[in-house]
Formats: C-alpha cells, sequence, structure tokens
C-alpha cells in the first residue's frame, strides 16, 4: 500500500486513491466478474461494510483500495426525506471534476443518489478526510458518451450493467462549490 497524497489546493480534489493500478489484463478480469449478476449481488453485499470503512475513516481508506478502486463517499439530500443520505460510489476524475456514473448494477431503477442529485444538484463528498461541497451536472449528448465510455473502458463492467436494463444510465459531473 502506498501513502496518500494530497492536494492542498482549493480548486482541486485530493489524490486519495491508494493501492496501486492492477493493471488492465487484471482488471478486465476483476470487472467481467463484477459484470456478472452473482459479481454485482456480492458487490452490493459488501457495500455495507465499505461503507462503514470509509465513513470511519473520512474517505481514506476502501475494502476495494488495494485493486486501486477509486471510491468516495458521496452525500446527497433526500428528495423525499430531506435527510443527508451518503454512499460510496466509484469516480473517474478528468481535470477539475468528478465524475459518477448511475448504473445501479444494472438493475431497472436507477440509483436514488442520482435523483437526489436531480433534485437538489448540491451535495457534498468525502475524500481524504475532507468534506468537500460540490454541485452535480447531469451530462447528456455527447459529453455522455464520452464519460460513459470512459468508465467502461477502465471497468468492462460497465457495459455489461448497461446491457441488463433499458433505462438511459445516468452520468454526472461534479465540480466544487
Amino acid at each position: 500500500m502506498r501513502n496518500m497524497s494530497e492536494d492542498t489546493s482549493e480548486d482541486t480534489f485530493p489524490d486519495v486513491r491508494w493501492g496501486r493500478d492492477p493493471g488492465p489484463v487484471v482488471m478486465r478480469s476483476i470487472t467481467a466478474i463484477i459484470g456478472t449478476k452473482f459479481g454485482a449481488w456480492c458487490i452490493r453485499k459488501l457495500t455495507p461494510v465499505d461503507h462503514e470503512l470509509l465513513r470511519g475513516s473520512n474517505g481514506r481508506f476502501t475494502i476495494f483500495g488495494p485493486i486501486g478502486a477509486p471510491l468516495l463517499l458521496l452525500t446527497t439530500t433526500g428528495r423525499k426525506s430531506g435527510q443527508r443520505r451518503q454512499i460510496p460510489l466509484t469516480y473517474l476524475r478528468e481535470g477539475d471534476r468528478l465524475f459518477l456514473l448511475g448504473s445501479n448494477f444494472g438493475q431497472a431503477a436507477h440509483p436514488a443518489w442520482s435523483s437526489n442529485l436531480l433534485a437538489d444538484p448540491n451535495a457534498w463528498v468525502t475524500m481524504g478526510g475532507k468534506e468537500i461541497p460540490v454541485v452535480a451536472t447531469q451530462l447528456t449528448g455527447a459529453e455522455h458518451d464520452r464519460i460513459f465510455r470512459k468508465f467502461a473502458d477502465y471497468a468492462g463492467n460497465y457495459d455489461a450493467y448497461r446491457g441488463r436494463t433499458d433505462r438511459d444510465l445516468r452520468v454526472f459531473a461534479l465540480t466544487r462549490r
């Protein structure tokens, strides 16, 4: 495990990915398993454990860290309850933006966090021990397709999830607010 380095700039997000990139061959193998219904079920069952580890470490550590999976804690405001809701999610980074994909493991319904962002785009991400206020923008058209492709190229399970549902998988860009 390598030490985490944190970018202290207020314009960027901290670099907190730990572990190391397993490389394309290992990543394809991992995501091939995760892309199956059984693999997705296993990940859904591990998510609460990972959530507790992420929460307890203020977004510093994750059970998926050793394989280099970039994870953050997203906190949204529940569109029905008005209460803060928190969930660990894989993200991709490009410049000063983070991207999230609402795959929900290819299930029929959109993930609740994505509907919460549509209702109130002001949210928070916890990374590297810091809670950072963000604003979410749903991507459409060519930018949606480009970012989806980046997720699918990173981890092939996203193509499997998209093939499992009739809904359009929502993609969001997060920027600091």
